[in-house]
């Protein structure tokens, strides 16, 4: 059923839980926000369950709870605590902005969540406030060290030339004393981002930038549907990573899926088909029903080159 016409296995599914955010970031949005889909047309809670549940049965072992900003959902612990009891699935991840994450945190470890990953573009809280047009610089610190207490790692750093490029071993220092993972990603296009390509910072820019003032940047070994390049310096606690979406795609070993918070499928990051979900589960298609119409989604994926 999750098996592409390339021969691609996808057990990995990012879920959508509201398209709200609570930062207003450049690269992500315009000055004004975006157009919300109204409440009735969003997913319920008992919706999101279900159709997890289909895909974690054909195969899915991941889920990614995202947004918008996934922690402003007022029932992200019940869905975390429903999600984890699904059998067959092995890690429950979530990719937040870390404002409010660090009061959340502890509880939501408690309903199963294992991976976390926390959104931080610069360590300057003047351009902080600059780059997501909203304070908050201190309290994603905070759930930064939360969550290493907590024994989670990753931090996600998107690289924008002429903004937070002078920062990228600033970064790197971060994992000297602590053991995080930090993964540098690439400036992608998004709907209203204004995205121009003079922003863009190719991974071999970057890594050039680490390797003039560190030695003993050793590659580490990636796994085969790994979206990273990853790196330890030596001496270091943590390690870095580069995801190098724009210059280096990774198409080949894509083993993700995307359901927005709409109800709709996504096969493809970047491709422009989408397939409601939400529609034919309301219209009361049973679950081998709905199966069918995921297969034939994913069958038809033609990646993004």
């Amino acid at each position: 059923m999750l098996v592409d016409k390339f021969g691609r296995m996808h057990n990995y599914l990012r879920i959508s839980l509201t398209e709200r955010c609570n930062l207003r970031c450049q690269y992500c949005m315009p000055d004004e926000g975006v157009e919300l889909t109204p409440s009735p047309q969003l997913l319920s809670q008992d919706e999101i369950i279900r159709l997890a549940s289909i895909f974690v049965g054909a195969g899915v072992d991941k889920i990614r709870l995202t947004g918008g900003e996934p922690t402003i959902r007022k029932d992200i612990d019940d869905i975390c605590l429903r999600l984890s009891s699904l059998m067959g699935l092995k890690k429950l991840a979530i990719t937040t902005n870390g404002l409010t994450l660090a009061k959340r945190l502890p509880r939501l470890k408690e309903c199963g969540l294992n991976l976390v990953n926390i959104s931080l573009d610069t360590l300057v809280p003047a351009k902080f406030e600059f780059m997501t047009r909203r304070k908050g610089h201190e309290r994603v610190m905070d759930s930064i060290d939360a969550a290493i207490q907590l024994g989670y790692n990753p931090v996600n750093c998107v690289i924008m030339r002429g903004i937070n490029d002078d920062e990228i071993c600033d970064f790197v220092e971060l994992t000297r004393e602590k053991p995080i993972n930090v993964r540098f990603i690439e400036f992608m296009p998004f709907d209203g981002n204004v995205w121009n390509v003079k922003k863009l910072v190719p991974y071999a820019e970057m890594m050039d930038r680490v390797l003039q003032k560190y030695r003993g940047v050793r590659r580490l070994k990636d796994h085969p549907t790994d979206t990273a390049k990853n790196f330890m310096v030596d001496g270091h606690l943590g390690t870095i990573s580069f995801i190098t979406s724009m210059t280096e795609h990774f198409c080949s070993g894509c083993n993700r899926l995307r359901l927005l918070a709409d109800g709709n499928f996504k096969v493809c990051l970047f491709g422009p088909s989408e397939v409601s979900l939400r529609d034919p589960l309301r219209s009361g298609v049973d679950d081998s029903g709905m199966r069918e119409i995921i297969g034939c989604a994913v069958s038809l994926i033609s990646p993004w080159i």
